[in-house]
């Protein structure tokens, strides 16, 4: 009888162990995402310093997965592909609502309290919203808080729908595609963060005697760091103690900071983005 339960359990076990293993390899490689606001190698630039200090904190291998589009990085985190993500408030929102509430914004940076938009013009007769009527005017991606959602909601506060009053509308896809097509003239305005706007302006990629800002949005909620609620809570509360502890008065810290653009991660919950989940709603696009 032994010898029975023997032959037909060591599979079992066997398997079962194998399982274990496989498990357990799967978790030592931590990956991390981001929306792709701006070029591929901006991102990873910019988020190498930062794998290298978490690689460190978490004591595993940690990856950054590149994603091609905004949707695809709210499916990544979603679907448990990746561990960490970095989102913008409208993309946080539509992956809480993906999700049934079950990605959750662990940290922000203390910029993203009161976040802007710009709208930048090359046209010497744009001065205010009300004279982009009849021009061709370029957002970012669809998805993008701060390129399309509030600089949108802004426009329709002031009276203006860009789906019947402009020329044209155009989606650039990212931040500093919309400054390019500026420039460039293929359009006469541009809605984008303000923060790439003042990087731009600060490492003299833009000609501010040719493009120029008209009009400031006032502040909201933005970015965020987001994980998924089945996260162990251990591996959470690391992970937001490290983002945390990031401070400018190290050169770890100062050099991810920067790269961020962040003075610091402050703590972040989902209540902070209930006004851009109102405002995509009113706006149809949620």
């Amino acid at each position: 009888m032994n010898r029975f339960v023997t032959r037909w359990l060591r599979p079992l076990i066997v398997c079962s162990l194998l399982g274990a293993a496989a498990l357990a390899q799967a978790q030592t490689v931590f990956r991390v995402t981001a929306i792709p606001d701006e070029a591929p190698t901006e991102l990873a630039r910019k988020a190498q310093p930062l794998i290298k200090y978490l690689e460190g904190v978490l004591g595993m291998k940690v990856e950054f997965t590149p994603v091609t589009d905004y949707a695809a990085c709210v499916e990544a985190l979603v679907n448990k592909k990746v561990d960490l993500a970095w989102f913008g408030g409208f993309t946080f929102v539509q992956a809480y609502v993906r999700s049934g509430g079950k990605v959750l914004p662990i940290v922000q940076r203390e910029e993203d309290e009161k976040f802007k938009s710009v709208f930048i013009t090359g046209d010497p007769s744009i001065t205010s919203l009300a004279d982009l009527k009849g021009k061709d005017v370029s957002f970012g991606s669809q998805s993008s808080t701060s390129g399309h959602l509030m600089p949108r909601s802004y426009l329709r506060q002031a009276g203006l729908d860009p789906d019947k009053d402009f020329k044209r509308v155009a989606y650039s896809g990212a931040h500093d595609a919309t400054i390019a097509a500026v420039a460039s003239g293929k359009v006469q305005a541009g809605a984008l963060n303000a923060s790439v706007w003042d990087k731009f302006v600060a490492e003299k990629k833009v000609d501010t005697d040719k493009v120029r800002v008209f009009f400031t949005t006032p502040p909201y909620y933005d970015y965020n760091w987001s994980v998924h609620a089945d996260m162990p809570a251990a591996v959470r509360e690391k992970l937001t103690r490290a983002l945390l502890a990031l401070d400018r008065a190290t050169p770890e810290g100062k050099e991810i900071l920067e790269l961020q653009r962040a003075t610091r991660f402050v703590p972040t919950k989902v209540e902070n983005y209930q006004g851009i989940e109102a405002a995509a709603k009113s706006a149809g696009l949620l």
